[in-house]
């Protein structure tokens, strides 16, 4: 018996010398074991929170369909789980006896640096967990203002939703720098802004064709000269408008090329919107035969005004009626103006109704016996 309980004592303080046993300095085997179960819980449970309400707002989204709330519930899923992972870091340093020199007696642990190094990396992924969720909060901002722009006529509005989107991350990124940098890491922002600014003044002088550029955006945007889809014509490029950008807008010309035009040179030229004509005209001088005499010429001209008056497409409206006149003579011809306007402002069907009219006048010039005139010399020649 004596011996049994000899042995079972000693196994048990070999149990408890393992136990005790000090892997890092005053930190025995157990406070470590202690710090990965609560990384591995923390890691766990913001995989269940993230679970569930993902399947929430999944459940919300299929009665309701895609609303702000939902898509609030969404954005809160991945944040909340690196949250969560960011507190139990922080839970992790408790369960740690760090160095305390100011103690009486003096406490022997982890040196003290690494204690405020670990506080500042778990302060740090909390930051980066709430920047994360305002980051992702751009969505319902996002979702707000696709349904505004959906009640509007104009296109050019739909441009601005993820010019905005853009914006509010880049500015949310930006201050979770700078509040990381100012006040958990304690650094000195106003001299890396200063430094940050005086090298800005060399990059603005270099970039001042990007800013003018972005300007020139902003006067699209609030002038809106033009909508997304409609032909206009910048300089000498002529085509539909299929983008418009911060720093270009980009133009398929109709021969097929895609043109990108700086916005700075929108914002100062004469932009021609050919899109937005309530109609198309057509200036022609039509030319007859001197042969003809004052009456096939005043028969010409009531042919052309009946040939316009049958066509639905040519507008008659009192202010653009078409209009005929037996207008001049020519070293070769006799000339009748002719001007009318087609409604639509449909340029094929423009093409079109100018088909139908030239066929059905040159159709009646021939039943009427009248001839168009051609550039043409008649030469006497006097014999002796």
């Amino acid at each position: 018996m004596a011996v049994t309980e000899t042995a079972t004592i000693g196994l048990s303080e070999g149990v408890l010398n393992i136990v005790n046993y000090e892997i890092i300095k005053g930190n025995p085997l157990w406070r470590l074991g202690l710090v990965l179960v609560v990384v591995l819980a923390a890691m766990v449970t913001g995989r269940i929170v993230q679970f569930a309400i993902n399947g929430y707002a999944g459940r919300r989204e299929q009665k309701t369909g895609r609303t702000a709330l939902t898509i609030f519930l969404r954005c809160f899923t991945k944040p909340a789980s690196v949250a969560i992972f960011g507190v139990g870091l922080y839970l992790c340093r408790l369960c740690l006896v760090f160095e305390d020199k100011t103690a009486t007696p003096v406490v022997e642990g982890i040196s003290s640096a690494i204690e405020k190094g670990w506080g500042r990396i778990a302060q740090t992924v909390i930051a980066i967990a709430v920047a994360y969720w305002l980051y992702r909060l751009v969505d319902i901002i996002e979702h707000l203002l696709w349904r505004w722009t959906s009640r509007t006529e104009t296109k050019l509005d739909d441009m601005l939703v993820p010019a905005v989107r853009k914006s509010l991350r880049v500015t949310v990124a930006i201050v979770t720098v700078i509040f990381i940098v100012d006040n958990i890491l304690e650094q000195d922002v106003g001299s890396i802004l200063l430094g940050a600014g005086v090298g800005g003044i060399a990059v603005a002088l270099a970039a001042k064709d990007t800013i003018a550029n972005f300007f020139g955006s902003i006067t699209i945007f609030a002038d809106r000269p033009f909508q997304m889809g409609e032909l206009i014509k910048v300089d000498d490029h002529v085509g539909p408008v299929e983008e418009v950008g911060f720093r270009s807008t980009r133009v398929r010309t109709l021969d097929g090329h895609l043109v990108t035009v700086p916005n700075s040179v929108i914002a100062n030229s004469i932009v021609e919107n050919i899109g937005r004509r309530p109609f198309i005209r057509r200036t022609s001088n039509i030319t007859i035969t001197y042969d003809s005499g004052h009456t096939k010429a005043a028969k010409a001209v009531e042919i052309i005004k009946d040939v316009l008056a049958d066509v639905p497409e040519v507008n008659t409206d009192p202010d653009r009626p078409p209009r005929v006149y037996f207008s001049d003579f020519n070293d070769w011809s006799l000339n009748i103006y002719m001007s009318y306007w087609v409604k639509p402002a449909d340029y094929w069907l423009y093409q079109e109704v100018n088909e139908r009219v030239n066929l059905e006048m040159m159709r009646r010039f021939e039943e009427a016996g009248i001839e168009f005139a051609f550039p043409s010399q008649t030469l006497y020649m006097k014999k002796d």
